[in-house]
């Protein structure tokens, strides 16, 4: 599946399956950027939907056409995307679907049970397996740009992982000691001094990634996903803030 914020083309366009756009709009509601990705796509479907079933691309005339006047890039990456998810929605079958949308409902943690052998009453031959996947986590660790900070007052670390896409900056980002219960927001800030929201969770009241705590799971750092439409080389710097206008860490680039 694609990184949920190149996904707003298509749930723009109305292309995605149900459990597609289940997956989307729950990603939706917790994320500032997708939220006006999406606002500035309204009313553009029958132009891109149009524009998916030409030989090639689109030009970009066609794009600086309409009122809300998208970049040329824009442009083409939706209708690519578009052409793209028409022609694998075509291929696959109503299983692979429900397979896929299963897992996508299930939310970034998914654990999956296989028995690996025999028919109960087989003398024990089967193995169960367990399988767990945090995609925030494996976006983070197949990123090798990385930066890093601790803040001396708050003691919060935060790494944060970004790669170069075609409408800004992918990013991910691994955060300890934080302690709850609180609202968080990460925050991409630009040379120009414009500032992004590019992703925003709540921390439980046992908070991520403290040494001392009792339980593995407050022992476990946070791992978060997001995106900005800065390329790298307009960033400035990360910061995460709370709800109340805290600042708990901040690195710059």
């Amino acid at each position: 599946m694609p990184n949920e914020h190149e996904t707003v083309g298509a749930y723009a366009l109305g292309i995605l399956d149900d459990a597609e756009a289940t997956a989307f709009e729950s990603h939706l509601a917790g994320c500032e950027w997708c939220a006006q990705q999406l606002d500035e796509l309204a009313g553009m479907e029958p132009m891109l939907a149009a524009l998916a079933d030409l030989p090639g691309t689109g030009t970009p005339s066609l794009g600086e056409s309409l009122s809300a006047k998208p970049t040329p890039r824009v442009v083409e990456k939706l209708v690519d995307e578009v052409a793209e998810r028409r022609a694998k929605k075509r291929r696959r079958n109503f299983y692979m679907v429900a397979a896929a949308g299963a897992l996508i409902v299930s939310g970034p943690f998914v654990a999956v049970a296989a028995n690996g052998g025999g028919e109960s009453g087989s003398g024990g031959g089967g193995t169960n397996r367990t399988l767990s996947a945090d995609p925030a986590k494996d976006v983070f660790e197949q990123i090798p740009d990385k930066l890093t900070a601790t803040d001396p007052d708050t003691k919060v670390s935060m790494t944060v992982a970004f790669q170069e896409k075609d409408w800004g900056t992918g990013l991910a980002a691994q955060i300890t000691n934080v302690k709850g219960s609180k609202k968080c927001a990460l925050i991409v800030i630009g040379k120009n001094g414009e500032r992004e929201t590019a992703t925003s969770w709540t921390v439980p009241e046992w908070g991520y990634g403290l040494p001392d705590a009792t339980t593995d799971k407050a022992k476990q750092p946070l791992h978060v996903q997001g995106g900005a439409s800065f390329d790298p080389d307009q960033i400035d710097g990360f910061e995460i803030v709370t709800f109340d206008g805290e600042k708990l860490v901040e690195i710059d680039a």
